[in-house]
This record gives structure tokens, C-alpha cells and sequence, in this order.
């Protein structure tokens, strides 16, 4: 909270400063403005720029910013899909002792595998086949989506507009934020959605096929990183599309259907049937997902009309997951306080894609309009969308969870977007202070970073926390990874056997995680079953069997003895 508060502070500063020295600058940013409106002119290269720059910044703070260690059980469930796709499969066979073996956001009937989908996964299993990490696949990823948010970008604003929403992107998205220093992010989902958003103004210039194509393969990314709340983005987006081409006059309107339909239906129609296989190999019919399959096994909720149904758990801190505060108490809070959730959803997204400095431009826009002519001000590109974001809003507002960023990953670039449309629109109002205002909204995010990049040097870091801002830390288990080190560095196998205390913190601090190749694995975790182990032991009669208690300060490992 340190740099929200400094944040906040700056940008204080800044209306201030409008009000009582706008020209203050004014030939510095001048001449900063007019040599990045001239390499923008180059799009190709600059958007080649922007994602190379992403990238090295994330390489240059290695030495802060190290490779992650997982902690969130999020992140071990799409660890197992980048996993068992390295080792080219779908999914994978249930093993013998998988009741010793189960943990959260995991199914194990009919096949063990995520409950994700396969979207993200996929780039991690890039990183850890061909680049030898799963962090490696984030890392492109990063890169990637700051490349595409810039193309999309291209499509709606002039140049020099765009490559400083495109660096503004890089700074608040792809160097610091936890979407680059976990496993559970929302760049991918963010490289779809900016797909979508560039691809429809282009198809509406120009209709061409690579457009059209495009346009479908973002949908594609969103309907397999977050189909849920990527229908509710693509359904306005596509409307649009559909009443633009049947209002379009044209004496051949069949070079419409050549252009846009058939490419964007075939990558659909092939993408969908990929999925619909990727489901049935896992989940045995084409059409119930590894998620359907994991909220009917554990009775997980997802909306507050829903009713919670019995089930018999094996262990004791599933059954608290579930039946605990992560699930029943943020339904129990939908249901009784349902605008506590909503403001609540409002403040996570307004920390992390907003702040203080973002949100000044967007005040300053609004209060500037003439009186009682808000909508009126509202073009047609700000009015498509503020529908965007409110159709994706919906569909997290209908949902029980306060959720986190990367819940509405797609709407990213739409943010900018707007952002930027309405800095534009205060930058040329000849008003000297908002010209200044507008200018103060980079300049108070390269200084953030800068101060961010320092902050090792003067005991500045943000401690860990689920306040998320574009410079907070993410949990990180670094005991488990240290007592996993050591454990692969021993000679023979290694079984695991994980006892919690009774406050355990399940969400934060879940320890029983395994590969996609359990027998295959150097180190097997499992969790306490008190007599039941025996059958474990038998099983892995090859393997040293430890003892694990991750609540001792520091976490114990010891030899298993039965009991």
C-alpha cells in the first residue's frame, strides 16, 4: 500500500500544479512528444518495440523479481495442465492411490487433470518444454500481449496516442504485476481480448481475411483461457460487427461473407471441435468441461441462485475448502449482502487497472463536459466500449466471488482504450491545465516505476498481499520449494507425507501438489490418512517416506515412522 500511497500523493500533486503552473514542462514534453509521434508513425516496428521491451524489463528484473515460487492453489492447476501437456498428453490415467493424492482445483475421475482450461496452459507448457520453465511461457506471454495491445490500439487511436498507451501497458501490466510474477495471470486472456478489439475496426476499413482471422482467433484465446466471461465480451463485439455488414452498402455483399464470415467461422467451428475433443479426452463427453466436473464432485458454487449440495469428502481440509470461507462465505455474502460483493469486485479492478493516476484523466474528462450533455460526448467508439465493459462487468457481478484482475483479462486494452480516447480529448481542448494533466499521467508512472525499481535500496519493497495494485507481491511459497530442492537433491525417490495443524491456511499455504507423472516423479506429496498411509507405504515400498509439518516455524521435515 506504500506505492498506492505515494501514488495518490503524485497525483494530488499533479491536479495541483494544473491549476497553478500548466506551462510548467511545457517545451520538455513538447519535445519528448514530438520524437515519439514520429517513431510511432512506424507501426510495424513499434509494436516489435513494445513487446521486446516488455520483455527485457521482465529479464532486467530477474535479480528483483526472481523466477516464482507457486503458492496460490490456482497456480498448481494450471502447473498440471503445462505439465501433462509437456508430456504430450490431454490428460492423464487415475492413479491407484489418488485418494492420498487429492487436492484442489484437481479432478481425478474419470482421468487426473486440471480443472482449467487449456488456454494458459498451453503457453506454460511452452515454456517448460522448449524453454526449459513454465516461467519462460509467462514471460512470452507478457511480451505478447503489450505487442497486441498495441495493435489493437493502432485501430482506434493516431500513432503517438498509441505508443503511449502502449507503454503505459508495459509499465502497469508487464513488468511489476502479479500476472507476470505467478502462475495464474491474466496475459494470455489480455492477448485475446486485444485481438477481438483491434480486429473489428480494421474489418470495418478494410475487410480483409487476416482481419477476419484475427478476429477469431482472439475469440478462440478467450474461449479457452475464460469462456465465461469471454461470451459476454465477444456477444456486444460481435453485434456490432453483424449490424455494421447488414446496414453496409455495398453492390457486392458477397465480399463480405468471403472476407469476414467464412475465415472468422472456420477458425471458430475448428477451435470449438479442438475444444469439445480436448474435453472429451478428459472428461469423456464433448461437451462437460473439467470445470463441470470439479463443481459437481465438490459441490462448488459459482452463483448465489445455486444451492449448496451434500458431499461426502475424504479429508477434512477439502471438506474445509469447500465448505469453508473460500466458497460458502463469499456465498453467504452474495446472498445477504450483494452490494458489499459488488463494491467490493469494483474496488479490486479499480486497484489494479486504475489507481489513483488512471483515474485522474477519466475524472478530469468527465467533469469537463458541457452540463447535461454527458451522453452526447460520448462517441461512437467510447460508447462500444463502455458496452463492452459493462457486459463483462455483468457477468462477474452475477457471480459470488470478489474475484481478482484477471477475472476481466479481456477488457485491458479496452481500458486503455477509453483512457486514452478521453486524454485525447482533454489534451486538445486548448485548456493549458488539462494539457498538463493529461501529461502528468506518464510522467507519474515512469517516475512510479522508477521509484518501484529502486525500492530494494532504500527497504521499500510491498510486502505480499491480495491488495493487488500494478506493483504488488504475490504470495510465494518458498518453503515448500526449498524442502522440494532438497528433496530432489537426495539420492533415490522421495514420498512426502504432508501434516497440517489445525489453523492451516488452505488457500495460501497447500503443500499436496504432484506432477502429471506421479510414479514417474522424483518427489510425491501426499497428505496425512493416519492409518490409511500404511497402504501408501506398501504401495512405494521403493521410496524414502518423509513427514512434513508445514505449521512449525520453521516447516519440519523428518523421517516417517508408522504408526
Amino acid at each position: 500500500m506504500v506505492f498506492l500511497a505515494i501514488e495518490l500523493c503524485l497525483t494530488a500533486m499533479c491536479v495541483a500544479l494544473a491549476l497553478v503552473r500548466p506551462a510548467l514542462g511545457d517545451m520538455w514534453f513538447n519535445s519528448i512528444e514530438t520524437r515519439l509521434s514520429h517513431y510511432a508513425v512506424h507501426r510495424a516496428k513499434t509494436i516489435v518495440t513494445i513487446g521486446l521491451l516488455a520483455l527485457g524489463i521482465r529479464l532486467a528484473l530477474l535479480p528483483q523479481l526472481p523466477i516464482p515460487q507457486p503458492k496460490v492453489v490456482d497456480e498448481f492447476g494450471y502447473l498440471l495442465l503445462s505439465d501433462t501437456f509437456s508430456h504430450g498428453r490431454l490428460a492423464n490415467p487415475t492413479h491407484p492411490m489418488w485418494v492420498h493424492f487429492e487436492t484442489f482445483l484437481e479432478n481425478w475421475n474419470p482421468t487426473y487433470a486440471s480443472m482449467y482450461y487449456p488456454g494458459y496452459g498451453l503457453f506454460l507448457a511452452f515454456g517448460q518444454s522448449v524453454l526449459g520453465h513454465p516461467f519462460w511461457g509467462v514471460w512470452l506471454s507478457s511480451g505478447l500481449m503489450c505487442a497486441a495491445i498495441s495493435w489493437a490500439l493502432y485501430g482506434w487511436l493516431p500513432p503517438g496516442w498509441t505508443l503511449l498507451g502502449s507503454l503505459l501497458a508495459v509499465i502497469r501490466v508487464a513488468s511489476y504485476s502479479y500476472w507476470v510474477d505467478s502462475y495464474w495471470g491474466g496475459t494470455v486472456t489480455a492477448i485475446g481480448g486485444a485481438l477481438v478489439l483491434g480486429a473489428l475496426p480494421r474489418i470495418k476499413r478494410e475487410l480483409r481475411v487476416r482481419d477476419s482471422v484475427l478476429l477469431g482467433l482472439g475469440m478462440t484465446i478467450l474461449e479457452y483461457t475464460r469462456p465465461y466471461e469471454g461470451i459476454f465480451f465477444s456477444v456486444p463485439a460481435l453485434t456490432v460487427l453483424m449490424v455494421w455488414l447488414l446496414r453496409r452498402k455495398s453492390p457486392q455483399p458477397k465480399s463480405a461473407v468471403a472476407h469476414v464470415a467464412v475465415p472468422f467461422l472456420s477458425i471458430m467451428v475448428i477451435s470449438t471441435a479442438a475444444l469439445a475433443y480436448y474435453f472429451y479426452r478428459v472428461t469423456g463427453s464433448p461437451f462437460t468441461t473439467p470445470y463441470q466436473v470439479n463443481m459437481s464432485t465438490y459441490g462448488l458454487l459459482y452463483f448465489p441462485w445455486q444451492k449448496i449440495a451434500p458431499v461426502q469428502f475424504h479429508h477434512e481440509t477439502m471438506r474445509m475448502f469447500y465448505r469453508g470461507g473460500a466458497v460458502v462465505g463469499w456465498y453467504e455474502v452474495a446472498r445477504h449482502h450483494p452490494l458489499k460483493l459488488q463494491f467490493l469486485k469494483l474496488w479490486v479492478l479499480w486497484l489494479f487497472y486504475f489507481g489513483p493516476i488512471f483515474t485522474l484523466p477519466c475524472l478530469a474528462w468527465i467533469f469537463t463536459r458541457p452540463k447535461g450533455a454527458l451522453w452526447k460526448s460520448l462517441s461512437p467508439e467510447l460508447r462500444l466500449l463502455l458496452v463492452l465493459c459493462a457486459a463483462t462487468w455483468f457477468s462477474c457481478a452475477l457471480t459470488i466471488y470478489v474475484g481478482q484482475p484477471h477475472y476481466v483479462a479481456q477488457l485491458t486494452v479496452v481500458f486503455y482504450a477509453i483512457m486514452l480516447l478521453m486524454m485525447r480529448d482533454i489534451y486538445e481542448s486548448g485548456s493549458a491545465s488539462l494539457k498538463f494533466l493529461v501529461r502528468s499521467v506518464s510522467f507519474v508512472c515512469f517516475a512510479l516505476f522508477v521509484a518501484r525499481v529502486a525500492a530494494p535500496a532504500f527497504h521499500l519493497t510491498p510486502q505480499p498481499s491480495w491488495t493487488r495494485t500494478w506493483c504488488s507481491l504475490d504470495e510465494q511459497n518458498l518453503e515448500r520449494a526449498r524442502l522440494l530442492n532438497k528433496l530432489e537433491q537426495m539420492p533415490g525417490q522421495q514420498l512426502v507425507i504432508v501434516r497440517y495443524g489445525s489453523e492451516h491456511d488452505l488457500i495460501l499455504n497447500e503443500w499436496v501438489f504432484n506432477k502429471a507423472d506421479i510414479d514417474g516423479s522424483k518427489v510425491i506429496w501426499a497428505r496425512d490418512m493416519g492409518a490409511q498411509n500404511s497402504e501408501l507405504m506398501h504401495y512405494f515400498s521403493n521410496r524414502r517416506a518423509w513427514l512434513v509439518e508445514p505449521d512449525l516455524e520453521p516447516p519440519r521435515l523428518s523421517p516417517y515412522v508408522e504408526q
